[in-house]
């Protein structure tokens, strides 16, 4: 028997004042401005594109610099944390003081991957001298802090709490356990929240999602990755975001215009814009 084809994504309806903080305009496929077209069509007004290593930290520079409603964030992720070399840390300073760079990210901890598949990824001690190397980066350029984290909450929570404090902390992808949440949010970090916040499954995604004060919470898509229901495993765009910021709406009993003005705000002042 054939699998029933999945339905082609489409946004939810026009809300007017999104915020994408997390996406990958150069993993995508299709041409940055045709998907930045497409996000304003849906009512997305800034984007935060995103490089897990140079090759797409440059590319989303360039993004930043050809469309004025896209900013770039510049790191090298903790799967590849191999690859930060002397060079690597010298571009990466280079881009920390560019003004369309507003964040070091994606950074962090992934023990995912060591795991499941270890020669796939850096080993733990070599993604924690990266992390703290952005870590610091951030604190030096007064940038926001952009961390990736799979399955390594005790080292990334350790990890910053041994390191100087950099202005903001954003948790992209939020997807640790409420009692990580509340510890993120007495420290006063950000969680970010992608389409998994509408699987069915992940009631604790909208628990943490509904605790977040206003201030401490924004929404993204991960995308081409983490698309949200009901266009699950299909692939993810900055314009179907609103499907996102329907459900974080509603679990956090607020109307979606009122949530899109609250992350609008702290977008402004996560990424200084």
């Amino acid at each position: 028997m054939s699998k029933k084809p999945r339905p082609i994504p489409t946004p939810a309806r026009t809300i007017a004042g999104l915020v994408d903080a997390h996406t990958h305009l150069a993993s995508i496929g299709d041409d940055s401005g045709a998907l930045v077209e497409r996000a304003l069509a849906a009512g997305v007004e800034r984007m935060c594109t995103v490089g897990d290593g140079l090759e797409e930290a440059e590319l989303a520079l360039a993004a930043a610099r050809a469309h004025e409603r896209v900013f770039a964030a510049c790191a090298i992720h903790p799967t590849r944390a191999g690859e930060l070399d002397d060079a690597a840390r010298a571009r990466l300073v280079e881009m920390a003081a560019d003004e369309r760079c507003v964040a070091i990210g994606e950074t962090g901890i992934d023990t995912y991957w060591i795991a499941h598949d270890p020669d796939s990824t850096a080993p733990l001690d070599v993604q924690e001298q990266a992390f703290r190397f952005h870590i610091q980066l951030a604190v030096d350029s007064d940038k926001a802090l952009m961390i990736h984290n799979r399955e390594g909450d005790a080292e990334m929570m350790r990890i910053l709490a041994e390191m100087p404090r950099p202005r903001e902390v954003m948790l992209h992808c939020f997807s640790s356990p409420v009692d990580v949440a509340r510890e993120a949010i007495e420290r006063g970090y950000v969680l970010s929240f992608a389409g998994n916040v509408t699987f069915k499954r992940n009631d604790h995604l909208r628990e943490a999602a509904a605790l977040a004060p206003a201030g401490q919470l924004l929404i993204e898509t991960d995308a081409p990755y983490m698309t949200p229901e009901p266009y699950r495993g299909s692939r993810n765009e900055p314009a179907l975001i609103g499907h996102t910021a329907l459900a974080v709406a509603a679990a956090r009993g607020m109307g979606v215009d009122e949530l899109a003005r609250e992350v609008g705000e702290t977008f402004s002042r996560v990424f200084a814009v």
